[in-house]
Parts: C-alpha cells; structure tokens; sequence
C-alpha cells in the first residue's frame, strides 16, 4: 500500500513512516519542515519525501497521485501561550486538513487515519459515591491557587474517583488545541459521509518516546522533564503530581496506525470511527517525573504546587475498543519505556508537528 504520511518527518510521524516501511507498505513523507517544527536541518525518514504544507492544494494533488491511502499526522500541537495563537492552530489544523480532505476527494482516495487526541474529552471521568457518574465543570482559581486540586461532585461537594474514559464518553474541549482536533474529526466525519470514504482518529494519551522534541512550551510533560534532566537540573512537577494520565510509547502508537489502515480497508461502506489509543495503565504525572528520573541518574522531581489554567486533573484511556476491534495491543510497558526514553536523544525544540 502506499500511503502519504502527513508531518511524517515529525516525531510520531516519522516512527509511523518506519513501521509503514518494514511492514511492506511504501511510505512517502508530506511535510512542510517549517522553522517553528523543525530548526535546522532535520534528520528525514529513510523514505520517498516531498515539500509541501497541507493547506497547499496544488502541492498536495501532486503528491497524491498513486497514493491509496492516507496517515494525517500534520498539525500544530500542545496548550499554546495565549489565545493569540488561535489562528495558528485553526490555519494549520482545521483549515489544512480540509484542504487535504477536499484534495482526497478529488483524487479517489478512499481511506484516512487521523492523529487525534484524548484532549477533546476534557476532563477524564469521575464518579461520586453517592450521584455515580458525574461531569465536573472547570476547576476554581481560588481552588487550584489553594492546593485544592481534585475536581468535585458538583451536586454534594464530594472528591470524585477518576476512572477510564471511553469514545462514548461526552465531548468538551477546554482550550483551542482540543476544539480543532475535535473539529478535524468532524471533517473526517463528514468527509467519509460524503464521498463513502473510510475514516479512523486515533485519540492518542500522553505519546513519549526517542525523539520527541526538547525544551518547548508546546511539548509533552514527558519531554520537559527530560529536558530538564539533560540540563542536570530536578523536573518540576505542577499540582501535587497526582494527575492521572496514560503515558503511552510512540511505538505502539506507531502500530497503532498500522493496524487502522488495514482496518479501514476491509469496512464496507466507509464512515468514520474515533478509537481511545494508550497503554491503559495509568500512571500519576509524579510516578512518570520519578522513573525517568531514577532512570537517567537523577536529579530526583520537585513538586511545585503551580498550575496551568488549561490542564486538566485526570484524563486516562479505555483502549478496550481498539485492542478488540482492531486486534491491536501495546507492547511496550511503562518501566522500560521510561528507562529507553530517559537514554534516548531528543529532537531540537519545536513549536509545531507541521
């Protein structure tokens, strides 16, 4: 199969573009490598590579031609700094995977995974011993300035049990990043319904592994605390360290795509399916700042008390439906996954997966 990776010269595109290619597929690279993505001259993938950014029409329709499928992984990442950077994520994210979708349509191509993310589901699900299931709204700034991290039953005032959180689960993006991954699923959505397409977004966890980029405001909490341990300086830990999340290796989620491109393959009549992709282990923000650290030598964490109005508490996975669906399981487990990222290099700073 050959099959066009988007941002495939990033950091999980391009382990997606290596597995495409020992799997037998034949992999060619779409990336715009901007400045922001990738300062200097960055190492690409061992594959076919072509220049262009995805909101360019003209480049994408060249480099469609022959293809049978495509892996969407383009798109400006993380929190951001303000909600200045709003256009930015809308350019680069909604707007460039609907010209990539409408260059699909014209060109026949039937078949589409798409990087999604577990940051459409805002909070993670809670449950109250006495109201069950419930939806905490966004946390307090006096709570949150006063160490009161936990979310609350927002009908007794009780501390909820964080649990795993399913596709089904109801949608609420809280900062611009989670809105225009949300809406690129729905462009996926209304793409397969129009053209008859096959389309599949894998919401990742928290994604860590060799290569993931340094030292940026829009990287992974994973990627900061090894930073700082490259520095010989101890990770700073926000909150209490007891945020909940599914730290899940790159890896897998590069085995992850493999599996939905043949997945969507063999489903008749298209449509479009949202699949949770993590370990479904969790693990606390804290325990991932201790291992890696312990891993790479010291020093050990700090834990701060400071908090980003953007995080959430607790957001981890129930990848029940892709491991029973798709056939797919990860392999590598938390401890030696910390233990090869904390040895591994890291990509120079980064602002955009572009």
């Amino acid at each position: 199969m050959r099959v066009l990776v988007t941002g495939g010269a990033g950091f999980i595109g391009s382990h997606i573009v290596a597995a495409l290619a020992s799997a037998g597929h034949e992999p060619v690279v779409y990336d715009a490598l901007l400045p922001a993505a990738h300062p200097g001259e960055p190492a690409l993938p061992d594959a076919e590579f072509v220049h262009g950014d995805v909101r360019d029409a003209g480049e994408l329709e060249k480099a469609l031609r022959g293809v049978d499928a495509v892996c969407h992984q383009a798109a400006m990442v993380g929190l951001g700094k303000d909600f200045a950077d709003a256009p930015g994520y809308v350019s680069c994210n909604d707007h460039g995977t609907a010209v990539l979708l409408a260059a699909m349509a014209r060109a026949g191509i039937d078949r589409l995974v798409q990087a999604g993310s577990m940051v459409v589901y805002g909070e993670g699900r809670y449950s109250c011993p006495q109201h069950g299931v419930v939806r905490p709204g966004p946390r307090d700034v006096a709570d949150l300035e006063a160490g009161r991290f936990e979310p609350r039953c927002s009908w007794c005032g009780a501390e909820l049990e964080p649990g795993l959180v399913g596709e089904d689960s109801p949608v609420d993006p809280r900062n611009v990043y989670a809105t225009t991954k949300l809406a690129q699923e729905h462009l996926a959505a209304s793409w397969a319904r129009a053209t008859g397409g096959a389309a599949i977004s894998l919401r990742y966890h928290n994604v860590y592994g060799p290569g993931m980029p340094r030292d940026t405001p829009y990287a992974g909490v994973a990627s900061f605390f090894r930073s700082a341990l490259q520095r010989g300086e101890a990770p700073r830990v926000f909150e209490d360290g007891g945020q909940r999340r599914d730290f899940v290796h790159v890896s897998d989620v590069a085995s992850a795509n493999l599996r939905a491109l043949d997945a969507i393959g063999d489903r008749p009549g298209g449509g479009h399916k949202a699949y949770n992709t993590g370990s479904g282990q969790p693990r606390t923000v804290g325990e991932m700042a201790t291992a890696l650290a312990t891993a790479f030598g010291g020093p050990a964490p700090v834990v701060t008390g400071e908090f980003r109005l953007g995080d959430v508490r607790h957001i981890t996975a129930d990848s029940a439906r892709l491991r029973r669906e798709l056939g797919w399981a990860p392999r590598v487990g938390f401890a030696a996954g910390m233990t090869e990222f904390a040895r591994s290099p890291q990509r120079a700073s980064a602002g955009m997966a572009v």
